[in-house]
């Protein structure tokens, strides 16, 4: 093992905690308390869903694409959801690697649910899984970040797998730590810089990066599930993320960073509690147009699985109800009869879709 200093910065990438002064200045501190009152409306409301699956299910695979979009990774909301439903057609390589987005951050949510912490390993198992391959921590150097225009570097992160590894055990100490009286919601625009500056792997670090933002508000108990993703805002502010994020490292400007986050949190913290109470008012729309147009086939469970899968199938009516499928099939042709899903043979296989609540989400 190399002897290194653990007070000295690596790279010229300090250790974390940041300067208290730096980023608990009086603007930083108001922008805070307008992110967590957004916060803790949209955590109080998300649970005034039937099923909180609803969420899990539609807002993931926003992410997923929102995510994907930022590098560049484009595909739509039908194909995503055809990908999911109808296992009999070809899937594009975009919507592969959108997919797989979703894989790892419900890994990563299920590992937290289990272990109560976040460590590297769990870390680099979602790049892993992000990218499929086994590459893990870069051991090579030769990595910079560079301006896609101009070709110029503008930033080396750590070469040195050595000091890659020590920077992500204080990183990995700085997630799972108790807040010591700052703020959760600071620490995490924190610890986001510090991992995207860190860039411990050769692939897949901004996806990552955005996967462990909402893991650490689950882990800090500010969600109860992976209901808030930033990255639509980092797509419409693509270009203030990026300046920031090197100006922390340039110019020492934390301030400027961590209110871009904080207001990240607000905005989509607020789109989010707008999208809780359109899906409310479709599920309570569907429930009383079931009950007076086809009462004999309605329960509310019945409901739940429409919002839980937009695409759905009688497969998924089936094992979510516990019904046979003869059964199934009556329950989501009936349905179809009165408006509520419209049918779309997809591949070989016929998927009904919700079409108040695919709209909604599409347009969110």
């Amino acid at each position: 093992m190399k002897n290194i200093d653990p007070s000295k910065p690596f790279n010229d990438l300090p250790l974390l905690p940041a300067p208290v002064e730096k980023v608990e200045t009086i603007e930083i501190l108001k922008q805070e308390s307008k992110a967590a009152v957004a916060l803790a409306e949209l955590k109080g409301l998300a649970r005034t869903l039937p099923n909180q699956g609803i969420l899990i299910n539609a807002i993931v695979l926003k992410e997923a694409q929102a995510s994907s979009e930022v590098e560049n990774i484009i595909t739509t909301h039908d194909k995503l959801y055809q990908a999911l439903a109808a296992k009999s057609i070809t899937i594009d390589p975009s919507t592969k690697e959108v997919l797989r987005y979703r894989e790892a951050l419900l890994y990563g949510f299920e590992e937290i649910k289990k272990k109560g912490f976040l460590n590297t390993n769990g870390i680099t198992r979602i790049q892993a899984i992000l990218e499929e391959n086994e590459a893990g921590i870069r051991q090579l150097p030769g990595t910079s970040l560079k301006n896609d225009l101009t070709g110029k570097t503008i930033y080396t992160p750590p070469d040195d797998k050595e000091i890659i590894v020590r920077l992500m055990k204080n990183l990995e100490d700085f997630i799972n730590d108790e807040p010591d009286g700052m703020s959760p919601l600071i620490r995490m625009a924190i610890q986001h810089y510090q991992f995207e500056s860190i860039h411990p792997f050769y692939d897949g670090n901004g996806r990552t990066g955005r996967i462990i933002n909402v893991l650490y508000l689950i882990l800090h108990n500010l969600l109860e599930i992976p209901m808030l993703y930033l990255s639509g805002y980092i797509i419409g502010h693509k270009g203030a993320y990026y300046k920031l994020l090197q100006e922390v490292r340039t110019k020492d400007n934390w301030e400027g960073w961590i209110l871009f986050m904080l207001k990240a949190i607000e905005d989509t913290a607020t789109k989010a509690i707008s999208q809780i109470q359109g899906i409310n008012s479709i599920f309570n729309d569907i429930q009383e147009k079931v009950k007076a147009e086809a009462p004999k086939i309605y329960s509310k469970d019945l409901i739940e699985q429409l919002f839980v899968h937009p695409y759905t199938k009688i497969e998924y009516i089936s094992n979510g109800l516990g019904v046979e499928r003869k059964a199934a099939s009556r329950y989501l042709k009936t349905l179809e009869s009165i408006g509520i899903l419209k049918l779309e043979p997809i591949g070989k296989e016929n998927i009904f879709i919700n079409q108040q609540l695919y709209q909604l989400l599409k347009q969110s």
